[in-house]
């Protein structure tokens, strides 16, 4: 079924669109919990969030990529949890890390909260993206948004782990620049 005609259950308020959402998504939305949580429980337990809050959610949205908007929901679920699971934790994990890297780059001051804002500050990140070689924007969103290890990066890609860490931290750097450029405070 196409996403179109999933989103038309959602907006019917069909309860077959949840089963639909779940069939043709679930095991990426699990996926991307399980990368983030490391644990099966709390996963499941955040992919059904997912299920509810993209009920609770269309309408009045309607996204152009169910895929990707439950993936992001499912992923900040999953941050969110992993979070709150760590907050009196010293160390942490892959995730803590790739956030933490990201951080001194891509997150717009506390004060930028209007939705204009966040509007334009996605819309540069995403031209940012585009202009990147295909290899180092696939590095950067494999780290950054599915949440990989280092090393899982390098073997996807037949590289060493010194030059994922290389690539990270010149697209961290250009990314910077970048934002710089368009008129974000960082």
């Amino acid at each position: 079924m196409k996403d179109q005609d999933i989103i038309a259950l959602y907006n019917a308020r069909d309860e077959r669109a949840i089963a639909v959402t779940e069939q043709q998504y679930g095991t990426y939305c699990m996926g991307i919990a399980i990368r983030i949580l490391q644990n099966m429980q709390d996963s499941e337990e955040c992919v059904n969030d997912t299920w509810l809050i993209t009920w609770n959610s269309i309408p009045p949205a309607c996204p152009e990529v169910l895929k990707t908007y439950v993936g992001r929901i499912t992923r900040n679920l999953s941050i969110n949890r992993r979070k709150s699971k760590m907050r009196d934790k010293r160390g942490g994990g892959e995730v803590e890390l790739a956030l933490e890297e990201l951080a001194e780059v891509a997150a717009p001051g506390e004060d930028v909260s209007s939705y204009y804002e966040r509007l334009e500050f996605a819309h540069s990140f995403n031209l940012f993206l585009r202009d990147l070689p295909e290899r180092d924007c696939n590095v950067f969103v494999r780290r950054y948004y599915h949440v990989d290890s280092i090393e899982d990066i390098a073997k996807r890609y037949g590289i060493s782990k010194a030059n994922v860490f290389k690539i990270l931290s010149r697209t961290r750097q250009k990314l910077k620049e970048f934002l710089q450029k368009e008129g974000f405070a960082l």
